[in-house]
């Protein structure tokens, strides 16, 4: 039996307790207040709330892309809010896909240069690389569009450049802000559909902050933020 003290494996995200907050001169503003949340191996999440709840925020906290002001943030059991800056982007880099509104990608380099670019921090050969990238670009249906540069595909493709980007490094998570922000309609509904995909048939985790209903209804599980609180 296991004890409470032990962390339940099934567990990837563990929050309890957090603050953000920045000072202003002598003014606190506080972003986040008192977050308790878990997120299970497998999970598909999604954060709503109106612009300035803190959303981002929680995102980019659990990512390791910012350091919370108090309490834990454990992934996969290891306590990311204590790491220095170096392991942290260490840790990132090996555990966490990001994907973003605006693509976030490099317009000099083709479509399985960006892919690859998450590798050259690794230790594989050119042909392992070249080898992951071909899967990537598979599974998101763009193998035809490996030498084409982002100027030269549509929006819908450049985002499954991104996801396939956030995938390389068979992350641990995958966090999405606003995913389908800059798609029309029809092309964000492609963009879901994939990550629905990825959740499914991958068993990825996936964390998605949106304004939209219709993309949180395809999560397991939706969670409101207001004024930098969980609601009900």
């Amino acid at each position: 039996m296991r004890s409470k003290a032990e962390s339940d494996p099934a567990l990837l995200v563990e929050i309890r307790n957090l603050t953000k907050y920045y000072a202003r001169g002598d003014q606190i503003i506080r972003v986040l207040v008192d977050i308790n949340l878990d997120v299970r191996v497998g999970d598909y999440l999604a954060l709503m709330g109106p612009s300035g709840s803190g959303k981002t925020t929680l995102l980019n906290l659990i990512a390791g892309i910012d350091k919370p002001s108090g309490g834990t943030i454990k992934v996969g059991g290891v306590d990311i809010a204590v790491l220095s800056d170096a392991d942290l982007a260490a840790w990132r880099a090996a555990h966490v896909g990001f994907i973003f509104q605006f693509y976030n990608l490099m317009p000099v380099l083709s479509a399985f240069e960006n892919i690859e670019l998450p590798l050259l921090l690794t230790s594989l050969s050119r042909r392992e690389r070249g080898e992951r990238v071909e899967v990537a670009l598979s599974l998101v249906g763009l193998s035809d569009r490996a030498e084409h540069y982002p100027g030269e595909l549509s929006g819908g493709q450049q985002q499954r450049v991104a996801i396939a980007r956030a995938l390389i490094t068979d992350p641990t998570l995958i966090v999405a802000d606003e995913p389908t922000g800059d798609l029309d309609r029809a092309t964000g509904e492609e963009i879901l559909g994939l990550l629905e995909r990825l959740n499914r048939e991958l068993g990825k985790t996936i964390l998605i902050v949106t304004h939209d209903p219709k993309a949180a209804e395809k999560a397991h599980r939706i969670v409101h933020l207001e004024k930098g609180e969980l609601v009900d």
